[in-house]
């Protein structure tokens, strides 16, 4: 039986990604005791294993597809293909952002007032490539974690650092002076499997449904009933993906209306519906939009 090799990020990332794929259609019940948890696919093996380290393994065969960062594909220079992007993350449904952050009341305002600077950061070969290519010379320190704290305790003069609304910055009383990259978690596939017919159909196969999974996660559907005489001026309220569905209801003039539209809308579009003659509202999740 063929076998597909796919790495789950371990860490901040972990349980959104099962999250994701349970609602993709895949249950991983995770194991305590080792890296291998279990999938309900015989034509899936999966392996935990940090972001950090993901793109190295699947560039090296070791897997054949994974769910990382693109800063740490970016960062590891990692020869892989890019399948899919997977916009979530444990907070928002947004990218994440790297940015050069300094103390409040520090004298630098801008990126070449680092000149002789120390800088810490997890993200070291990007950082000293971005100061590179703008010939400003810094000292760039490899940090294993509170980064933010290396700052506060005048370890480094400014960092580099990942964040998604900024909270744990303000919190150390940094201010950020430039954003060096946006980040969002991809689908990468070693490209010796992407070359293999059975494989790069099965891992087609999972991005299509993560990113449907994705979709519905903005999305709700919505029913209701509408009499004959109310139907025109219901169906100019809907926003919808295509044209709502409308459909008799047996031997009545009244007619069953369903359409999908964004989570957002649903809380001021009921009221108007039931002032316009709809009756019997059904709100409901989706589960994957393809």
């Amino acid at each position: 039986m063929n076998v597909l090799k796919l790495g789950i990020p371990k860490g901040s990332l972990e349980k959104a990604t099962i999250e994701l794929f349970e609602k993709s259609g895949w249950s991983i019940k995770l194991s305590s005791r080792n890296y291998f948890p279990e999938i309900d696919d015989p034509e899936l093996a999966c392996s935990i294993c940090r972001p950090q380290e993901m793109s190295a393994y699947v560039e090296k065969g070791v897997l054949d597809a994974g769910i990382t960062g693109k800063d740490w594909t970016l960062e590891n220079e990692s020869d892989v293909v890019v399948v899919a992007d997977l916009v979530y993350s444990k907070v928002s449904k947004r990218p994440t952002r790297w940015v050069l952050a300094v103390p409040g009341d520090s004298d630098i305002h801008k990126v070449e007032d680092l000149e002789g600077k120390k800088i810490a950061t997890e993200l070291v070969r990007y950082t000293k490539k971005f100061f590179a290519e703008r010939k400003i010379n810094v000292d760039i320190a490899f940090s294993w974690g509170a980064t933010e704290a290396k700052v506060v305790s005048g370890l480094a003069d400014a960092i580099v650092e990942v964040t998604e609304t900024e909270s744990t910055i303000r919190a150390h009383g940094l201010k950020i002076i430039h954003e060096l990259m946006t980040s969002n978690t991809q689908l990468i596939v070693n490209k010796a499997a992407w070359q293999d017919p059975w494989k790069r159909e099965k891992i087609e196969n999972i991005a299509l449904l993560l990113q449907g999974a994705l979709r519905a996660d903005k999305l709700v559907g919505l029913k209701m009933n509408v009499p004959q005489q109310k139907l025109d001026q219901v169906i100019a309220l809907l926003p919808s993906l295509n044209a709502p569905t409308v459909s008799p209801l047996y031997q009545t003039d009244w007619f069953s209306v369903e359409t999908v539209i964004s989570e957002h809308e649903v809380r001021d579009l009921i009221p108007r519906l039931l002032k316009s003659g709809a009756e019997g509202i059904i709100e409901y999740s989706l589960n994957k939009v393809i």
